[in-house]
């Protein structure tokens, strides 16, 4: 399991470039990160983590299996696409499943490049794209609506919750508010949004597209973007989408290391990227190695160990007895398992233990 991310924007912002350049990055990095392009506007990439490298090495793994993330580019949107204005509402659909939207803005000068509101404006530009979206869920909610509350009236308790729960996001869209700021009272109302694949419902992360001199520090309009999303509590990463379709052209990892370098950028925007994500959506990693391989599985912050199991394959969870569970750092200070084990920093955890980024696990299961 990784994530999947849904890329929205103007037209004309850089959204298809940074698309093509992530991607491109990965297949330039050929058997370490590997992707695979599923159809024209849906890319898989494998999410680089230099731990699983480490551990792989340790153990003798024959096969790295890192963690994927998913991203879903759909067509540059436009005022009036949630009614079928240019290409916008045609795709919208195939973003409603995705578990964040990242909104990609224009933050750069360029007079080659036709602007589709005439001039460059980051922060108007988000407002565009969040208030299509808001009617596009406005669409949703009032044609699923009706027959919801005749099933509510017959005292049908699951269509009782979900009126409720529809009836505060049309309140909020009426008042230009996305779903994600009505209040949750409790585990059900949540479980009724998330049935409902609002798209305004979904965590958000801003993306600023500056030109390449602002790649490191940012400018004036990213600087604004920043400022929105601290307001709304999102997080914001700049990036130049030219720069990675640049590093996305240099074949290997020293390469890019010294063009990066020479740009005074620690890492790529697709890194920081997951990073923002991963961070946005609560997730951690947890790894299991062995000579046949060593693989990298994402999960929620919280998740317990049969839980965690059960993301492996289902009877893993269901006949969990014990998880032998070992902290990265340790295995890495002391080569492996078996040292692990000689330090005293081996540990069984039973059902109730809450898995932590870094975890080397292996499970014992029964079924």
């Amino acid at each position: 399991m990784g994530f999947k991310c849904g890329i929205v924007g103007l037209p004309n912002v850089g959204k298809s470039t940074l698309f093509n350049a992530l991607l491109s990055t990965m297949q330039a990095e050929a058997a370490n990160y590997p992707f695979c392009t599923i159809e024209p506007n849906l890319g898989r990439v494998q999410v680089p983590d230099d731990r699983l490298q480490k551990l792989a090495a340790i153990a003798g793994s024959a096969t790295i299996i890192p963690t994927q993330l998913e991203f879903v580019d759909i067509a540059g949107l436009v005022r009036g696409a949630s009614k079928g204005e240019g290409l916008g509402n045609k795709f919208l659909s195939h973003i409603r499943e995705v578990d964040a939207i990242l909104y990609v803005l224009r933050c750069f000068e360029d007079g080659d490049i036709v602007h589709v509101e005439n001039n460059i404006d980051p922060l108007r530009d988000a407002e565009i794209v969040e208030t299509e979206l808001m009617l596009a869920d406005l669409e949703s909610v009032e044609k699923r609506l009706p027959p919801l509350q005749k099933r509510a009236k017959g005292g049908d308790v699951e269509a009782i919750e979900q009126v409720t729960v529809m009836e505060r996001v049309l309140k909020a869209v009426a008042e230009g508010k996305p779903a994600r700021s009505i209040e949750i009272k409790n585990a059900s109302e949540k479980k009724a949004l998330e049935m409902l694949h609002l798209l305004t419902s979904k965590p958000i992360l801003f993306i600023c597209n500056v030109d390449e001199g602002s790649a490191a520090t940012g400018n004036s309009l990213s600087a604004k973007v920043e400022e929105m999303a601290k307001k709304r509590n999102a997080p914001c990463v700049v990036i130049s989408a030219r720069i990675e379709a640049e590093i996305s052209m240099l074949q290997s990892d020293q390469e890019k290391k010294e063009f990066l370098d020479s740009l005074g950028l620690p890492e790529t925007g697709l890194s920081r990227i997951i990073k923002a994500g991963y961070s946005l959506l609560d997730l951690v990693t947890y790894f299991t190695v062995g000579p046949k391989e060593a693989r990298a599985w994402t999960i929620p912050i919280g998740t317990t160990a049969p839980q965690a199991a059960g993301v492996i394959h289902t009877d893993f969870e269901r006949g969990f007895i014990r998880a032998e569970t070992i902290a990265y750092p340790d295995y890495v200070e002391h080569n492996g398992e078996s040292g692990t084990k000689k330090a005293g920093k081996f540990r069984l955890e039973g059902k109730e233990y809450i898995v932590q980024d870094g975890d080397v696990l292996h499970f014992r299961f029964n079924v």
